[in-house]
């Protein structure tokens, strides 16, 4: 570990020699910067923060890690998968194995499908939620039967999770109304957490349900452009689902 006096980081260069430095909070803003700039060339040194055992946290969490895991998530760089389906067998730090999650989800790899379903098949507890949008994002529906058992999980957040998947699956509404209950809920984390389940999903009950909802305008218009680009992606979307998002997001802009 380089034990020289860091510099301030201000390039990639910078960012990337920090991350061998011994200060850990340095370090740990240096993955965070490279995570933000979208820093390509910093995947191998991220890539190796993942393995850090230096800083870790008397409740035996590893910081420096998980945000590893995040910034491999936002450069979205295929040569991370192989380190950040590792990172998922470190069984004392959830938060870490739930920052891997989403960094394999983000990235898209079919690789990390098969280590994603072990670990909703083992009986240890799971980061359930991200594991579970994981899932789907990656269209892994041979999970199907494992999923479903989760539309009754103690957790509604979970129970969230579940019933995208069921729907990205079947197409069915019932699951779109499972999510959209949520967003009445006097709990402001879950509005939130239902809101951004929708936005996932390409559909124009979804759309009415995100205007409706009492959460701010800025996540409204966040995930209704998350719904218009998965519309616009998909060329048998309906028209007239896309015009209702085109309407929608100019009536929320006029209220800013």
């Amino acid at each position: 570990m380089n034990t020289q006096h860091p510099e301030p980081i201000l390039s990639c260069d910078s960012a990337i020699a920090a991350l061998s430095c011994e200060d850990n909070q340095i370090r740990y803003y240096a993955a965070w910067w490279l995570g933000k700039h979208r820093v390509q060339s910093g995947c191998e040194a991220l890539c190796n923060a993942l393995a850090d055992a230096n800083y870790r946290i008397p409740s035996g969490g590893y910081p420096l890690r998980r945000q590893a895991a995040r910034a491999l998530g936002q450069l979205q760089n295929p040569q991370a998968v192989s380190a950040l389906i590792a990172a998922l067998e470190c069984d004392t730090d959830l938060r870490l194995r739930e920052a891997a999650i989403q960094a394999l989800a983000a990235i898209g790899d079919e690789k990390a499908a098969t280590p994603l379903l072990q670990l909703l098949q083992s009986t240890q507890e799971q980061p359930y939620e991200a594991l579970i949008e994981a899932l789907a994002t990656l269209q892994v529906w041979s999970a199907r039967l494992l999923v479903e058992p989760f539309l009754h999980h103690p957790s509604e957040r979970v129970q969230c999770a579940a019933a995208r998947y069921m729907y990205l699956l079947t197409q069915q509404p019932q699951y779109i109304e499972r999510i959209v209950k949520n967003l009445n809920h006097e709990n402001m984390y879950l509005r939130w957490a239902a809101i951004f389940d929708l936005g996932s999903v390409g559909h124009q009950q979804a759309v009415e349900a995100i205007l409706t909802a009492k959460v701010p305008n800025s996540l409204k218009l966040l995930n209704l452009k998350r719904i218009l680009e998965a519309v616009l992606d998909n060329q048998h979307s309906q028209k007239e689902t896309s015009q209702l998002i085109f309407k929608a997001i100019d009536d929320l802009l006029f209220q800013l």
